[in-house]
């Protein structure tokens, strides 16, 4: 059986919250870290979420929940932090895949996740990336366990882009479902838009 890990990247700074925390910011009743988490939950995938050394609060709005914490003491440095202190806490056997799932894209339901682990099981050579109904990629995107090692070598902020650079011919985007792809909200003017419908 073809396990995909779920990561949520939840390290970030916020520095463009103005003093803000937009990982706490109310979702549905909840701080939008725990939503992200509950909704990857749901798809029955394990669920790794990786915190900053100096984040009570986050690390509360994770508590009762099914999951691992993974602390990042240096995400100062950057995205990539999280994502190799995040992938090499992870088990996983030659046939699994991780699922990369920023913490701060609240338009993503539980059901666009499991089609792309649905879609990955049947396809676990392949690099899947969410994007839109047109084919603009977004995330978030299943990387297989070959490219595990790729991913603990990335730096700076990259993330996982450089990984999809290096391997384009298996990266495939899966349209999801409205803008969820591709929303990303890091301003108080982004978070007052979008709750306003805009």
């Amino acid at each position: 059986m073809v396990t995909v890990h779920i990561l949520i990247l939840g390290a970030g700074a916020s520095s463009r919250m103005r003093g803000a925390d937009k990982l706490l910011q109310p979702v549905g009743g909840q701080p939008l870290l725990r939503h992200m988490a509950a909704l990857a939950l749901a798809t029955g995938a394990p669920v790794t979420v990786t915190v900053p050394p100096d984040a009570p609060l986050r690390r509360a709005a994770l508590a009762g929940l099914d999951l691992r914490i993974v602390e990042v003491p240096d995400a100062n440095l950057g995205m990539s932090r999280s994502l190799v202190r995040g992938v090499a806490a992870l088990p996983g056997g030659p046939q699994d895949g991780v699922m990369i799932l920023p913490a701060d894209m609240p338009g993503f339901t539980t059901a666009a996740l499991s089609h792309l682990i649905a879609r990955f099981r049947g396809e676990p050579g392949l690099i899947l990336r969410g994007g839109t109904a047109e084919g603009e990629p977004g995330h978030p995107a299943i990387f297989p366990h070959d490219l595990w090692p790729h991913l603990q070598s990335v730096t700076g902020d990259e993330g996982g882009r450089a990984v999809l650079r290096q391997h384009q011919d298996r990266v495939r985007v899966i349209p999801l479902p409205g803008p969820m792809a591709i929303l990303d909200l890091d301003t108080p003017e982004d978070w007052a838009d979008w709750r306003a419908g805009g």
